[in-house]
């Protein structure tokens, strides 16, 4: 047997099908959907942090708005002055017990006007009948000693460019 001095370590060009060209092609483009899968998914995380945040915003402010209001009418019921800034005076608390008020509409109705300053409705309730009161007692005082009152805000996360609204309704009891 006659051994050639150059051993092939290949085995020829004619027997090669270029099985690890399409093997390779395959591989990258089962990457190219992974990396596209996965600029889709952080784009939508990125809006839902972005959605989250303004509403937590739009919360915020609002309950600032509630705060301002509770010191607005703490100092007004002490018959002190309010701070200056306050979103409550004297003339803005109502006292009407069946004035129809509802927080929702009045929410929709200022989003609806593209509203995003802060806005607050106050209104006196002590002198309203509650739960456990009957037809003899209606509109006298429930507690003399305190005054109860029902504090409505509205606000919205960026007064610029307002994407989120918020309205909160406490009762605020002295």
């Amino acid at each position: 047997m006659i051994r050639s001095p150059h051993p092939r370590a290949f085995p020829s060009v004619r027997h090669q099908r270029g099985a690890v060209l399409y093997v390779a092609l395959i591989m990258l483009l089962l990457l190219a959907l992974i990396g596209i899968a996965g600029i889709q998914v952080a784009g939508m995380q990125e809006k839902m942090a972005s959605n989250y945040r303004a509403a937590s915003r739009s919360f915020q402010n609002t309950e600032g708005a509630v705060r301002n209001a509770e010191d607005a009418v703490e100092a007004i019921t002490n018959r002190n002055a309010p701070v200056d800034g306050s979103l409550v005076d004297i003339t803005s608390i109502t006292q009407n017990c069946e004035d129809g008020f509802d927080p929702v509409q009045w929410g929709r109705d200022l989003a609806k006007n593209n509203e995003a300053a802060p806005k607050v409705r106050v209104r006196q309730i002590d002198q309203c009948g509650g739960p456990g009161s009957n037809s003899q007692d209606q509109g006298l005082p429930i507690d003399q000693a305190t005054a109860t009152f029902q504090i409505t805000a509205y606000a919205a996360d960026d007064p610029a460019n307002p994407t989120s609204r918020s309205v909160i309704d406490t009762i605020f009891k002295l």
